[in-house]
């Protein structure tokens, strides 16, 4: 009797002193932001801006509960690291390093780390090339065998499969657009994003230089890319599609257009990778008339909303999601810095976080889980040039 007694003591003392580490860890996220190290290596001459040079990626630890984020310092030092993404696993991070020579060649590269989840550190596993210049996306399939990215001042998408152990193999299929589009902007060919279809059967990628969504079916375990029939949907001329989403009832996707801040919204026919449009609308307020560039798209884990951003009037769009998938503008709010590049929602949707690229900041806001509306809580944090924020997912 006294050592069920005793059992049952260090039992319930051994469940008391877990429970409030479980919660802690429950309580945070790891925030990863990607930057410009070197505008230098971006192409054509440019200088770099004043103030604190980047020395690569960076890691927070957010607080799910206050919406406070704790600077953990430098994650993985890294030439322009523009773009991070996560393997579904959450223990590898991809960052593509937008430059435009890589070991001597005319291309850019992508970088492979794994993750300490107790500090926030990076470990570097290799690096590839892309196969392309200005390497600006990334995104892995749904079953974690390969990574898909865009390379921007090439006009090229490509597939690199992934390893067991988080690692980069040479690209198996690669994609050269063609063509041009009527803005100047548009004089060559540019792929500003790649994406998977829901089933993991589709992918496409948004042809800034070309006005256009490519199609193509993915072979996941081959690698492999064939193109759709149709291969392509075309969108408004001069509109330049930059990032693209679905919904989360996967009937429904949404193309983000950079020069003419427009949202396209596309009814998706899942057996054939097709679309049709639905509408077109603008990210900006009706009297607003100065330069302008959208960036970034997300909808919110409900499917009740929808957030754009907006370089040049520096806000974030919100827009309501009915039924049918289409929008309806409900307002903009200030991002709290200059040229908001990037921003992300946290799983839960309660927080949203912008990369002000020219303010060297980011900026912490709680979303009205009735309104969709995020409001400014006053935290900000300095990071020099962050143009891309991820939060880690949940491990599954």
């Amino acid at each position: 009797m006294k050592k069920a007694l005793l059992l049952a003591a260090l039992l319930a003392s051994a469940a008391i002193s877990i429970r409030p580490l479980n919660a802690a860890a429950a309580s945070s996220t790891l925030v990863y932001v990607g930057t410009y190290t070197d505008w230098e290596l971006f192409g054509p001459p440019r200088r770099n801006p004043p103030g604190e040079r980047s020395q690569g990626i960076y890691v927070f630890r957010f607080d799910n509960d206050t919406g406070k984020l704790t600077p953990l310092g430098l994650a993985a030092a890294t030439d322009n690291p523009t773009y991070v993404t996560f393997s579904p696993s959450g223990r590898f991070l991809y960052a593509t390093n937008e430059v435009y020579r890589f070991r001597g060649e005319p291309t850019g590269a992508v970088s492979a780390f794994s993750i300490d989840a107790a500090t926030g550190k990076l470990t570097f596993l290799n690096q590839v090339v892309a196969r392309g210049t200005g390497t600006c996306y990334a995104v892995a399939d749904h079953t974690g065998q390969n990574l898909l990215i865009s390379n921007f001042g090439s006009g090229s998408v490509a597939i690199l499969p992934l390893n067991p152990d988080g690692t980069l193999r040479p690209a198996s299929a690669f994609h050269q657009d063609t063509g041009s589009g009527p803005n100047p902007r548009q004089a060559t060919p540019h792929s500003h994003s790649f994406n998977v279809s829901p089933d993991n059967r589709f992918a496409f990628a948004a042809q800034f230089g070309t006005d256009q969504l490519s199609v193509f079916r993915l072979d996941a375990a081959t690698g492999s890319l064939v193109p759709g029939d149709p291969p392509s949907f075309a969108l408004k001329p001069g509109s330049a599609p930059r990032h693209f989403t679905f919904h989360p009832n996967g009937r429904v996707a949404y193309s983000l257009n950079e020069i003419d801040n427009t949202v396209t919204v596309l009814g998706y026919d899942a057996d054939h990778g097709s679309f049709h449009e639905l509408q077109n609308l603008s990210t900006l307020p009706a009297e607003f008339t100065g330069r302008n560039t959208s960036a970034e798209v997300i909808v919110h884990p409900s499917g009740k909303f929808l957030y754009t951003s907006n370089r040049g009037l520096n806000s974030i769009a919100v827009f309501a999601v009915d039924e049918s998938g289409r929008l309806r503008l409900l307002t903009n709010v200030p991002s709290g810095g200059r040229t908001p590049r990037g921003f992300s929602l946290d799983p839960s949707g309660r927080w949203l976080v912008t990369a002000n690229q020219d303010t060297h900041n980011l900026a912490v806001f709680a979303i009205d889980a009735a309104t969709g509306i995020p409001a400014p809580t006053g935290r900000t944090l300095e990071v020099p040039t962050p143009v891309c924020v991820k939060f880690l997912p949940p491990s599954p």
